[in-house]
C-alpha cells in the first residue's frame, strides 16, 4: 500500500493542466481539510447549460505581472472561516492536480491569498489515499529554476501602459497599501510608495516642489493615491494639496479628506444632501448634558469623540447616569463629542459599502464580537458577504458624492426607520472587504485612475 503513495515535503511544486497553470508552489498542509487556490476577479457564468466560474491568478508569489486567466466547472459554494477569522463565501471548483508523474481530480476553494505565503494550499482531502507527507523535507519532486519559470510563463507577461502612480501613505507593510501597489503593477503601471513623513515641500509661486528623503524632487507623477491615517491628516492633506497644485491627479482631494475627518461637519454635509442619520446631538458645555441626552431619545446612547477612528473613542452608555458620567468626563478633557441614538435593532451589525468613482464595487456586513456593539474589523468584528438593497446603494453613492470622495467606505446601519448612514471613511481598509468578497477592490481603484486618463 505504501509503495503506491507519493511522498511529498511540506512545500512542493505542482501543476493544473486544465487551468493552464504549468507550475505553482503549494504549501502541503495535512492540518487543513480543504485545498485553496489564490484567485481574484472571480465571476460565475453559464457554459453549455452548466455552472462554471472564471478567475485570474498570479501563480508566482511576489510576481504580480504574470497573470493567468482560468475557468473551471463550479461544484459548490461554501462558507469558510479563514485563519484570520473572516467568514467567506467561497466558490469550489474541481480540476486535475498533477504532481510529478501522477494526476488526479481534486476539489479546491478560490480565495484571495495575497496576504498568505503560498498561492496554493494542498489540504488533506486532496491527498487522502495518495500521499504521504514528510514535514522535514521540501521539494522532493524538484523545483523549477528562475529561468525555467520565466520560460514557462513567457506568454503571460502583461505589457505596461505607463502611468507613474504614487501611493502617499505611512506603512508600506499594511495590507491595503501592499494590495494597491500590487494592483497598480499588475495593470502595468510604475508604482512608488511615498512615505508621508519623508516628504517635504517648497512653496514658491514659480517653481513649487515636493522633495523626498535625500533631496529627490518628486516630479512627473501622473497620479497620487492618498492613504492618510487620521493622526497625520493635517500634514498628509498639505502634501496632497501640493500635488494638486502641481496638476497631478489625486484619487481623493485634500479638501474631501479634510472634511471627511471632521465628523460633525461631514454629518452636516450629509444631512444637507438629504441623507438620513441616527439622531445626533452636539454641545460645548457639560451644563447641557441632561437636555442633550433627551434630544437623542434618552439612554442607551452612543458617545463619540470627533477625533476617534476604527471604533476608538466610541462608548455605549446604557443608562442615563452612565451617559452623564461619560459626557462629563470627556468634556472635562476639553474633548469635542457627539451623542447619538443607539439603534438596538441593528444587533451589533453594520454594512460597509466600498464606493469607487460613483459605484458600489463591493459590500460586506460587519458583525461585532459577542458582548461588543462596535462592528469594526480592527476590534475583532467579522466580515461576511451581503446583498445590499437598491436604497442602501443609493445612499452610499449619494454620501460619497456629498463628500466629494472618489474612493469611500460608507458605513450604513439597518434600523426600524430604514437604512441610516453612520459615517464616511476617506481611506477605507481593503483586507476585510477583499477577504470576504474575493473582489479585486485595489484593482478597481487603479481602474478609476485609468478612467481619468481615458485608458479604459
Amino acid at each position: 500500500m505504501l509503495q503506491n503513495k507519493v511522498i511529498l515535503g511540506s512545500e512542493e511544486w505542482c501543476s493544473f493542466p486544465e487551468l493552464g497553470i504549468p507550475t505553482i508552489k503549494a504549501r502541503v498542509d495535512s492540518g487543513a481539510k480543504t485545498s485553496a487556490m489564490h484567485a481574484i476577479n472571480i465571476a460565475p457564468f453559464i457554459k453549455n447549460d452548466a455552472n462554471w466560474v472564471k478567475f485570474d491568478i498570479n501563480p508566482i508569489q511576489n510576481n504580480i505581472k504574470t497573470i493567468i486567466h482560468c475557468e473551471a466547472p463550479l461544484v459548490d459554494k461554501r462558507i469558510v472561516k479563514s485563519s484570520s477569522g473572516f467568514r467567506e463565501h467561497r466558490y469550489v471548483i474541481q480540476t486535475h492536480l498533477k504532481i510529478g508523474d501522477i494526476k488526479w481530480p481534486i476539489e479546491m476553494t478560490l480565495t484571495n491569498r495575497d496576504s498568505m505565503g503560498f498561492r496554493m494550499l494542498l489540504g488533506r482531502e486532496a491527498m487522502s489515499g495518495r500521499v504521504l507527507v514528510d514535514p522535514e523535507e521540501k521539494y522532493l519532486l524538484g523545483q523549477p529554476t528562475p529561468e525555467a519559470l520565466k520560460e514557462l510563463y513567457q506568454n503571460s507577461e502583461k505589457a505596461t501602459s505607463g502611468l507613474r502612480i504614487g501611493l502617499l501613505a505611512s506603512n508600506p507593510e499594511l495590507y491595503s497599501n501592499k494590495r494597491i501597489m500590487e494592483a497598480g503593477e499588475m495593470r502595468g503601471h510604475e508604482m512608488h510608495f511615498l512615505n508621508i513623513k519623508e516628504c517635504y515641500m517648497k512653496l514658491d509661486a514659480k517653481t513649487p516642489e515636493i522633495h523626498y528623503r535625500g533631496g529627490k524632487i518628486l516630479n512627473q507623477f501622473d497620479a497620487i493615491i492618498p492613504r492618510i491615517r487620521p493622526s497625520i491628516t493635517f500634514y498628509g492633506c498639505a502634501l496632497t494639496r501640493q500635488f494638486e497644485a502641481l496638476k497631478v491627479f489625486v484619487l481623493n482631494s485634500a479638501t474631501a479628506i479634510t472634511q471627511s475627518r471632521d465628523k460633525l461637519y461631514s454629518l452636516q454635509l450629509l444631512l444637507n444632501s438629504g441623507i438620513d442619520i441616527p439622531t445626533t446631538g452636539f454641545a460645548n458645555s457639560p451644563l447641557d448634558t441632561d437636555n442633550l441626552i433627551k434630544m437623542v431619545g434618552g439612554s442607551p446612547l452612543i458617545v463619540k469623540l470627533l477625533e476617534g477612528t476604527q471604533g476608538k473613542g466610541v462608548v455605549l452608555a446604557e443608562t442615563k447616569k452612565a451617559a452623564e458620567s461619560v459626557i462629563n468626563a470627556f468634556k472635562s478633557l476639553n474633548a469635542n463629542i457627539l451623542v447619538q441614538e443607539f439603534i438596538k435593532e441593528a444587533n451589533g451589525k453594520d454594512i460597509r459599502c466600498f464606493v469607487i468613482d460613483g459605484k458600489v464595487v463591493a459590500a460586506i456586513q460587519r458583525e461585532a464580537m459577542p458582548g461588543e456593539f462596535r462592528a469594526n474589523i480592527h476590534l475583532g468584528g467579522t466580515a461576511s458577504v451581503i446583498k445590499v438593497t437598491a436604497e442602501e446603494k443609493k445612499i452610499a453613492i449619494k454620501a460619497a458624492k456629498a463628500m466629494d470622495l472618489k474612493v469611500a467606505g460608507v458605513d450604513i446601519i439597518r434600523s426600524s426607520k430604514g437604512p441610516l448612514l453612520l459615517e464616511v471613511n476617506s481611506s477605507p481598509g481593503l483586507e476585510g472587504i477583499e477577504g470576504a468578497t474575493n473582489k479585486d477592490v485595489a484593482g478597481e481603484m487603479i481602474k478609476a485612475i485609468e478612467k481619468n486618463f481615458k485608458l479604459i
